[in-house]
């Protein structure tokens, strides 16, 4: 394993959901404050940006071309070329002060994205699945903070964490329908400092999960059991994602939403994208079938 290092220093205000693409041999993320998509080239280290007109929580590339972005106020097609938007649905119009968080497709190229309070004040969260038809499911409601969202190598796991209940869940899924059933705490509050955040899995089928206010990235093994600690040299990592050739290199997103001058000046690399090297492998993620 290499020490953690900087490989796109966009100071990102509140960046969030790594996605690798395989195709592209690229990284996709968000900085949902500063309402943009980015994506690196790790070979040339361009950053590319397209600037949104709302919050972005996360955002996954089609397979007929584009993007589908979960927006403040709904999912919606991002037209890469043009920068245009087709809006799909806006699912909670009675709920303006909520908005998009943490999202990603599942492996049979369905995409899923939870909502939240933005001032954190209220339970009033939901999470939501759009399948390739785009039918848009309501799923769970009465969430805090939606992280964490990852499928265990078989997809027969679905895990989800409310960040504001410092809890990691586990739900049965089923791949064929995209239906979860049989919730249960995988992984509950933790003792350590730092509260879930974005996840992945691994190829070994351990959860990767960044810790806001944690200073790091654990690894948890499939029963629940935190097996290794990534340090990192920011104290608010988002994300995570598996990327690289060889799907072997961890990128984490970070934030500096928060931080006073002081902890900024002790953090020159906050709100930076972050790379690690690691000795196990991630899974190539899928792209948005409809």
């Amino acid at each position: 394993m290499t020490q953690p290092r900087s490989v796109a220093d966009v100071r990102n205000t509140l960046g969030e959901g790594p996605v690798w693409d395989v195709r592209e041999q690229a990284l996709y993320w968000v900085d949902i404050k500063g309402h943009r998509l980015q994506r690196l080239e790790p070979q040339s280290g361009a950053v590319r940006t397209w600037r949104l007109p709302e919050p972005v929580g996360c955002a996954a590339l089609r397979e007929t071309g584009g993007a589908i972005v979960a927006l403040q106020s709904g999912f919606a097609f991002l037209d890469l070329a043009t920068e245009t938007l087709e809006w799909i649905a806006r699912p909670e119009p009675d709920r303006p002060g909520n908005r998009m968080n943490d999202g990603k497709c599942d492996r049979q190229g369905r995409f899923w994205a939870g909502t939240m309070d933005d001032a954190e004040r209220t339970r009033s969260g939901a999470l939501y699945r759009v399948d390739p038809d785009l039918g848009v499911h309501r799923l769970e409601s009465d969430i805090g903070i939606p992280n964490a969202l990852a499928w265990s190598p078989d997809s027969r796991t679905l895990y989800f964490a409310d960040t504001a209940e410092r809890t990691i869940y586990a739900y049965d899924h089923d791949p064929d329908s995209g239906a979860i059933a049989n919730r249960r705490v995988f992984a509950p509050s933790p003792t350590q400092a730092g509260n879930p955040d974005g996840a992945t899995v691994d190829a070994e089928g351990a959860l990767w999960c960044a810790q806001w206010d944690g200073w790091r990235v654990l690894r948890y093994a499939p029963d629940g059991r935190v097996d290794r600690a990534l340090e990192l040299p920011v104290q608010r990592p988002t994300s995570c994602a598996f990327g690289g050739p060889e799907l072997k290199t961890l990128f984490v997103t970070t934030a500096s939403i928060g931080l006073d001058p002081g902890a900024l000046a002790e953090q020159p690399l906050a709100g930076s994208l972050l790379a690690v090297e690691l000795d196990v492998a991630g899974l190539p993620e899928r792209r948005f079938a409809g």
